[in-house]
């Protein structure tokens, strides 16, 4: 016979301390960590817990006995449900001293490696509207809240266009209005969810794997282009009929729309780096202006989502770098050149290094659309293409620029970049903790004596750190 498990207490009058990892309120009740979501320092509020380990636990506030003076009212309806901004109740003074922190804290416990004094943060001129990318799932199981459970109300169906729900992958929570892009987006959102419904079109089931809407991803760019991506799931034999319907009614209702595309999307998941999709209508990219450069987004593109701070981001690299005009520069996860061009007028010759072909591809396109001559562009796995034999073959830089994925850089190629010896490394980084990590694996040769940590989304808890590393 099975243990019967003990009920999790309710903590009553507890008072929020700080903020934690992943956008979580903390407070401490005797000896034990709190975790919360949607509280803010100040909040005395009653708790129930829902998960329970030795020394700390996960709760949800049940009530607030009494708010918090720093709190603000978050802009958006969905706050609360939707996990995307979950510190819209937080002034954004009060983010970005927490940002500040959590760089500060992740550099000195992670990294261990002696610092300078971290610069302020950079913050973000748009809180709202700044991003320039989003992505929307579809499915035929909607996100239903607790009141909407126990208000016993029956929907006509349950199909939904909106956000993926945190710990329930196959359900959506309907989205009506995200503030976090310009509101076009919102109208282009809600007109394919209205015709999809009124024709009777099927929305995807992520469990059985069938459903013929799965997915949109909608872009814009600062010379106002906007690119719209379909996905569906082809399985009827009218479904291609119907796909084409709705993709020119979009066209149709939608001339903002300069490039329009579709695919056919037969996996398990939702990416489309492997698939061959269709221009339905329009240009096949749209186009991104930067200091009088011009960057190609085409749909597979990786591009910052937040373009204004993106070039903040980049200035701080580039000044970082020190360039005279004279150094070899090697730029390691270049994506589409975009740091590489951007930097390549200060340099004597700049190599870039990323994974993705076509990403490659699209780097070299935006060189010579910018006339740049003096970039080289190489795709494959960092720590298979950075070796002694390529250093030897293209020489060895001055300054290394590497901008890793979350994950940060692999052990071989700090190894390598070890090996190298630049007299500067650049190190832009999305994820503070992982690059602690890697500082104090470069610490045996290099001494960390600038940071500088930049803002790039908003009412997350996500931020930019940028680190400048030169040779002992």
């Amino acid at each position: 016979m099975s243990r019967k498990k003990k009920p999790l207490p309710l903590l009553e009058n507890v008072t929020i301390t700080d903020v934690a990892a992943e956008g979580k309120a903390l407070a401490r009740v005797n000896d034990m960590v709190v975790f919360v979501p949607f509280a803010v320092p100040g909040d005395v509020v009653d708790l129930q817990v829902r998960k329970k380990k030795h020394s700390f636990c996960e709760a949800e506030v049940v009530r607030f006995v009494e708010y918090s003076k720093t709190r603000v009212t978050p802009q958006c309806g969905h706050f609360g449900i939707c996990g995307g901004c979950k510190w819209q109740n937080l002034p954004y003074g009060e983010q970005l001293k927490f940002k500040q922190k959590q760089v500060f804290d992740q550099l000195t416990r992670i990294g261990k490696v002696e610092l300078p004094e971290i610069s302020p943060i950079i913050g973000s001129a748009k809180t709202f509207e700044y991003r320039n990318k989003l992505e929307f799932g579809c499915s035929n199981k909607r996100w239903l809240t607790r009141e909407q459970i126990a208000s016993g109300f029956e929907y006509d169906n349950m199909n939904a266009i909106g956000f993926h729900i945190t710990g329930a992958f196959d359900k959506i929570l309907p989205i009506e209005k995200c503030r976090l892009m310009d509101s076009l987006h919102n109208d282009i959102r809600n007109e394919i969810r209205d015709y999809a419904l009124a024709q009777g079109m099927t929305f995807f089931d992520l469990r059985k794997q069938n459903g013929l809407l799965r997915d949109i991803i909608i872009r814009n760019s600062n010379t106002g282009q906007w690119m719209v991506i379909v996905q569906f799931h082809f399985e009827e034999p009218d479904d291609k009929e119907k796909a084409t319907a709705l993709m020119a009614h979009i066209g149709e209702t939608f001339p903002q729309v300069t490039s329009l595309y579709y695919v056919d999307n037969q996996k398990c998941n939702d990416t489309i780096g492997d698939q061959e999709l269709v221009l339905f209508k329009g240009d096949s990219f749209i186009t991104e202006q930067m200091e009088g450069l011009k960057f190609k987004v085409g749909p597979k593109s990786f591009y910052q989502t937040n373009t204004e701070q993106a070039y903040r981001l980049y200035c701080v690299a580039r000044d970082f770098a020190g360039l005279t005009g004279s150094e070899l520069v090697y730029d390691l996860y270049t994506g589409t050149g975009t740091i590489a061009n951007f930097v390549a007028r200060s340099a004597r010759q700049v190599i870039g290094i990323e994974y993705v072909p076509e990403a490659i591809e699209d780097a070299k396109e935006n060189s010579r659309l910018n006339g740049i001559a003096n970039t080289l562009f190489h795709a494959g796995d960092m720590k298979d293409i950075l070796t002694e034999s390529f250093i030897s073959e293209h020489g060895r830089p001055d300054v290394i620029i590497t901008d890793p994925p979350r994950a940060g850089m692999h052990p071989d190629v700090v190894g390598t970049i070890l090996a190298a010896a630049p007299q500067r490394i650049v190190y832009v980084s999305c994820n503070p903790a992982t690059q602690a990590r890697d500082l104090s694996l470069l610490d045996t040769a290099y001494k960390v004596v600038a940071v500088q940590p930049v803002d790039m989304f908003p009412h997350t808890p996500h931020v930019e750190n940028v680190v400048l590393l030169e040779r002992k």
